[in-house]
């Protein structure tokens, strides 16, 4: 074979590969990119030097070309972020206030689930909580698939009215009749 033909055609039979192997490094905007750049610098390569293993290199470059690639990605984001530390305080400042705020929802939910009677919190915990079939449910309570429906949907809406009751206290009757009209469909 002619110098470029045994690149040529190993390229050939391995593109899909290395589109597969690439894309597990890299974006998928950027792995047609990277798979052609493969494919030049083989290229290249071979009409320097004879390549005994054309298979293995390119899979090597396309490795090293993607990997490059994230470096390049890496450090381009971490110097706008090393260069900003009120940016970094922000940031854990505002995971803090987020995780405050979520702890504080979940238990405002255990205070509203606690509200619930004994077989509605059971069907609505069961289904919210460990996200167990209604059918499931059902066989493990002993009760019709449509009277666990019913506990859920109950428990849905008190648990909403409830959760809006503590966070707004000064919402109006009619703000909580729409509220069970729209969960009670």
């Amino acid at each position: 074979m002619t110098r470029g033909t045994k690149v040529t055609t190993t390229f050939i039979e391995l593109s899909a590969q290395l589109r597969r192997f690439v894309s597990r490094i890299v974006l998928p905007d950027d792995v047609e990119d990277i798979v052609q750049e493969t494919f030049v610098k083989s290229y290249e390569a071979d009409l320097k030097q004879d390549i005994k293993y054309t298979h293995s290199y390119m899979l090597k470059t396309a490795k090293n070309l993607a990997l490059n690639h994230i470096a390049k990605w890496d450090n381009q984001y971490n110097d706008s972020l090393d260069s900003s530390d009120d940016y970094q305080q922000n940031l854990s400042s505002m995971q803090l206030e987020d995780e405050v705020t979520s702890k504080e929802r979940f238990l405002l939910f255990c205070r509203a689930t606690e509200q619930l009677s004994q077989p509605v919190r059971k069907c609505f915990i069961l289904k919210k909580v460990y996200g167990m079939s209604q059918k499931e449910i059902a066989a493990q309570m002993n009760l019709s698939e449509s009277t666990v429906e019913k506990h859920i949907a109950k428990g849905l809406l008190k648990a909403m009215q409830y959760m809006q009751q503590q966070e707004h206290p000064s919402e109006s009757v009619a703000d909580k009749d729409t509220l069970t009209r729209r969960v009670g469909k």
